[in-house]
């Protein structure tokens, strides 16, 4: 019995309506800085509506997929109830507190810092704030996580860990350790200057701290994603799950290689010496294993379809692949828009090639690649799979939801492609206004009209998924049974290693500490470092 299905419902709403409202926001900034719209007049309009944008697609709208998506699998995956409702919905209200506490100074101008702070500049009070409560309510969810994993293995003693509940788990951790160094960032260096407790800042460290997130993040936002790949896309297709081991894997090699990353951001600032900025990019490129180690088995799975469906040859099977299934549609997708936008992150982490598209465009494509691209569409797919179970309705109908798909994709790679073309050409990133007049510049106007019209299909596809899940139509017949995908060969036994995070979690924090530690303390142990705070918006 599903009885978490409110819970889910409501992250998942405030989730997708929250995801809606900032998408419209990105599409006025690529319009505004377009040759098709009169410049506003007011950069800080620009800068607003960038911070309010960066705020919710990076904390408030995949903290709740993850944690509306965890409490699902919490009950379908082990087949119990939820221990802890209760605090679960507090830790809702909290992450619903901090957004609102978070976006009431963003829409008043006294928060324009970006999702990523930007000290010197420091905004509201009450913005830093509302983030911490997002971040407080989340680790409410990530203490339930390990609360229920661990009560259902005292139960089940020597029994593996369904392959969802173990990366789920590991998404939780990986959240819990990621979140870390923004929250000292905040609570040590930048809240003393909001209360106006102090008017300086040590901006350099307040960015290695930030460094130590900003990175890993990314794998925290693609959990789900993975295990969507893992666990729904292969049942979905009507095959098999190649491997149950290469899932487990995966999982906890991103809790062992994403986190002591984070400094290939920083490979312009002078502040950190060449050695570690060395030692991130190395970490950064290993964390490229649990990727492969993924493609090949999803590819193998889908394999494993199209041969049960009476695919032959060596590349036969290709075309007996359900493609007239969304869940095919959307993998499919997604591995392409992960390919290109990984393929960009190799020249992101190299320090040397870096220097070519450092703040340009190019950046702005590449991450808009992978998490809107690759990862978010697998979030509209994890939505579809599970609406039946949480409204009661009928299948959500097949020809809209591949519509759907298809402007979503299209739209991103209209929109991304040409940013990374022109990232070449040196067109920085995060400026409020381009004057195409210039003879220098009227050449790179085309890029920003397909951003436009990339990010208008971008909007109407978000309308559309919205409008699916809204219009969805409950029936009295009870919904089917969810299942997870099963492996072709379940392993007689799991290792201990593979069925519990000890030895990965003391691999996450020993590897995190070598790889800031020395920068950290090198820097806190320097004398007048600090810079004048730059208020913004009248605080």
């Amino acid at each position: 019995m599903f009885l978490a299905k409110r819970l889910v419902l409501a992250h998942f709403w405030v989730a997708f309506v929250a995801f809606t409202a900032a998408i419209v926001l990105g599409e006025w900034q690529m319009f505004v800085r377009s040759p098709l719209s009169a410049w506003v007049g007011d950069p800080e309009h620009y800068y607003r509506s960038v911070t309010g944008h960066g705020t919710v697609m990076g904390y408030v709208f995949p903290t709740l997929v993850a944690m509306g998506f965890g409490y699902a699998i919490t009950e379908l995956a082990l087949k119990r109830r939820l221990l802890g409702l209760r605090w679960a919905w507090i830790g809702f209200w909290m992450v619903m507190a901090g957004t609102v506490m978070a976006a009431t100074p963003i829409a008043m101008g006294s928060a324009s810092v970006l999702y990523t702070f930007y000290p010197p500049m420091i905004g509201s009070v009450f913005y830093y704030l509302g983030v911490v409560l997002v971040v407080v309510g989340s680790w409410v969810w990530v203490a339930l996580m390990a609360i229920n994993l661990r009560a259902w293995k005292k139960d089940n003693a020597g029994k593996a860990v369904p392959l969802a509940m173990f990366g789920n788990v590991a998404g939780a951790y990986l959240w819990a350790w990621t979140s870390v160094g923004a929250a000292i960032e905040i609570i040590f260096l930048i809240l003393p200057v909001a209360l106006g407790f102090k008017d300086t800042i040590d901006a350099g460290l307040a960015r290695v701290f930030f460094s130590w997130t900003l990175h890993a993040i990314v794998y925290f936002w693609l959990m789900p994603t993975y295990i969507a790949f893992y666990t729904i896309v292969p049942r979905a297709i009507g095959g098999r799950l190649y491997s149950d081991t290469m899932g487990r894997v995966a999982f906890v090699l991103f809790l062992v290689f994403s986190m002591p990353i984070g400094v290939h951001h920083l490979f312009a600032d002078p502040q950190v010496g060449f050695g570690i900025k060395f030692l991130h990019s190395v970490f950064t490129a290993m964390v490229a294993v649990p990727t492969f180690l993924t493609v090949f088995t999803i590819v193998a799975s889908v394999e494993i379809a199209a041969r049960l469906r009476g695919g032959k040859g060596i590349f036969g099977w290709v075309k007996a692949l359900p493609w007239g299934n969304p869940m095919m549609l959307a993998v499919t997708f997604s591995f392409i828009m992960l390919g290109f936008g990984g393929a960009g992150g190799l020249i992101n982490m190299s320090f040397q090639l870096n220097e070519t598209i450092h703040n340009t465009q190019w950046v702005t494509g590449h991450f808009h690649l992978i998490f809107a691209g690759a990862i978010v569409i697998m979030y509209f797919m994890v939505a579809y799979d599970l609406w039946p179970q949480l409204t009661g309705c009928r299948p959500l109908p097949v020809g809209p939801i591949k519509a759907q798909l298809w402007l979503w994709f299209v739209g991103m790679m209209v929109m991304t492609m040409p940013w990374h073309w022109v990232g070449l050409l040196g067109m920085p990133r995060r400026m409020a206004y381009f004057d195409f007049s210039n003879p220098a510049l009227a050449g790179q106007g085309w890029t920003l009209i397909a951003g436009s019209i990339g990010g208008l299909m971008l909007v109407i596809s978000a309308l559309v998924f919205v409008y699916i899940l809204a219009r969805a139509r409950k029936t009295d017949a009870q919904p089917a049974t969810f299942t997870f995908s099963t492996p072709v060969h379940m392993p007689a036994t799991t290792p201990i290693a593979l069925n519990g995070f000890g030895l990965w979690l003391s691999l996450m924090i020993a590897l995190t500490l070598v790889n800031y530690g020395f920068p950290i303390a090198q820097l806190a142990s320097l004398k007048e470092t600090s810079v004048p705070a730059i208020p913004i918006g009248g605080r």
